[in-house]
Formats: C-alpha cells, structure tokens, sequence
C-alpha cells in the first residue's frame, strides 16, 4: 500500500479528528496551567517586588518567592507528568486504533 494512500486513509478517518482534537484542546489546558502562573510570577516580580520580598519566619533570609517560584516549576514538572501519562494511555490506543483501521 503507498504511502499517499495510508495518509489519506488516515486523515479521514473520524477518529484521528478526535485524537487531533483532544490532543489539541489538553495540550493548550496544560500549556495554560503553566504558563499563566509562571507568567503573572514573573510580571509580580518585576512590578511589585514588595510582595515576594517578605521573609517566611523571623531571622529568615528565604522570602516567600522562594517557595511560590519553586512549586511553579514542581507544578510544571507534575503537568508534563500528566500529559505523558495521558499521552501514553489513551492517545496511543487510539492512534493504534487508526493506524490498524488505515492498514486494512
């Protein structure tokens, strides 16, 4: 079977629009966790630095930026966790799914 053939076979299967389309739409969900608070820390940071610059305990010399920064990038790495896990269960099913259908 040629390959323009299996493509074409593939692109109009309807499965493979619901595997773009999930895909798609949970990518730019996980993409937004991240970079929304990431972004907002960094435009906090840069205009108000009073906010982040107060100490967790008294004698302290971490402020609470310190923490706040670092379950930024913790929640970025549990997200990507996330979509690997999801990526890896059941957009690889369905990709299997129309791969076979496709090969028939």
């Amino acid at each position: 079977m040629s390959q323009p053939n299996i493509q074409a076979k593939i692109r109009s299967n309807p499965r493979f629009a619901e595997l773009v389309g999930k895909r798609t739409r949970f990518a730019i969900i996980l993409s937004l966790l991240v970079l929304v608070p990431y972004y907002t820390f960094m435009f906090l940071v840069s205009t108000q630095p009073q906010i982040f610059a107060a100490k967790i305990s008294e004698g302290s010399v971490i402020t609470i930026g310190w923490p706040i920064a670092a379950l930024i990038v913790i929640g970025g790495w549990l997200l990507t966790g996330v979509y690997i896990s999801r990526a890896n269960g059941e957009f690889d099913s369905i990709t299997e799914e129309v791969l076979k259908e496709a090969r028939k």
